[in-house]
């Protein structure tokens, strides 16, 4: 069990340095549908517990046709439909589309788009630092680490509870690794 110990407290370090990109660091060039699933595909690889794809051409037309993002103009996409899409791709996994949906309606409107963006980046880093401490020996971030409007309340619960699914998932992962891995070596 030292082994599945020491590979959590490794990817534990990463995720308490993991930086999302800001309004600002996204590209402001309008973008080709495969040069955005790139892209999302690099902003949140370490994210993913698995080899799947975290967004596909497909699920993005999805998303437009749910009116989860505008429609690209002459099929590109801008700085915003890649916000939407990187909140949306890590979202989804905790909360329902309909939710995520009128989350970031309401983030919107009392934010701003960008605004919003920036705040759920924050929000989710934190969340991933004050998880991850508590796998790892380094000095214990308290989950709830400061007071936060109503307002944006879901916000950080929704992050909070995708960084606890991350891990949790990261742990069976590893664990069943080391246990295939002993069984082998038999």
């Amino acid at each position: 069990m030292k082994d599945v110990e020491s590979e959590l407290i490794k990817w534990s370090e990463q995720l308490a340095g993991y930086h999302l990109p800001r309004w600002q660091e996204l590209p402001d060039i309008d973008l080709y549908m495969d040069q955005v699933v790139t892209l999302i595909e690099k902003y949140l690889k370490l994210l993913s517990n698995d080899d799947s794809k975290i967004i596909t051409p497909a699920m993005i037309n999805n998303y437009v046709k749910l009116g989860l993002i505008p429609p690209p103009i002459k099929k590109r996409y801008t700085r915003t439909h890649i916000a939407y899409l990187i909140a949306i791709s890590i979202l989804k996994q905790v909360l329902t589309i309909a939710e995520v949906r009128n989350g970031i309606i309401f983030q919107s409107k009392v934010n701003g788009t960008k605004e919003a963006f920036n705040l759920f980046c924050e929000e989710q880093e934190k969340a991933l630092q004050a998880i991850s401490a508590h796998m790892g020996s380094n000095k214990i971030t308290p989950i709830l680490h400061e007071k936060i409007t109503t307002e944006n309340l879901a916000l950080r619960m929704a992050t909070l509870a995708f960084a606890s699914k991350i891990i949790a998932e990261k742990t069976i992962q590893i664990q069943k690794e080391v246990t295939s891995k002993a069984k082998e070596s038999e």
